[in-house]
């Protein structure tokens, strides 16, 4: 099965051998996004509400790239290095999905790229 790389300048690019995401037949596997501000390429400014809506708008650039949504999304993955933030982190995920949510995973991490907070990637299935 061919793999097919998915590339957008609305989200940061990639700072390491990775692909933004890829896509194998329907699916599409999409690397972690951190915070960071596509133009600027720093970490934006703010508390762990900030960084995630940040790290969302990013992940949803890509979906947007491969030709699908959040609402292809099946499964999360939410990376924090501060546990005590994962209720701030809930409250804005719901700002972005509805019933019914992806599957997901919540992982407590000592650290993430470029000092962020917060790191979220995803799997797709497009129709």
């Amino acid at each position: 099965m061919p793999r097919t790389p998915i590339q957008t300048d609305a989200a940061p690019a990639a700072i390491g051998p990775y692909s933004q995401a890829i896509r194998a037949g329907n699916m599409v596997f999409l690397s972690g996004q951190i915070p960071l501000d596509p133009v600027a390429g720093t970490l934006v400014d703010g508390d762990i509400q900030a960084q995630a809506r940040q790290a969302f708008e990013n992940l949803k650039a890509v979906c947007e790239a491969a030709g699908g949504s959040f609402d292809h999304v099946v499964r999360l993955g939410l990376y924090l290095t501060d546990l005590s933030d994962f209720a701030h982190v809930n409250a804005v995920m719901q700002e972005y999905f509805t019933a019914p949510y992806p599957a997901r995973s919540t992982i407590g991490v000592a650290a993430l790229p470029r000092g962020a907070a917060f790191e979220v990637d995803a799997v797709m299935v497009l129709d």
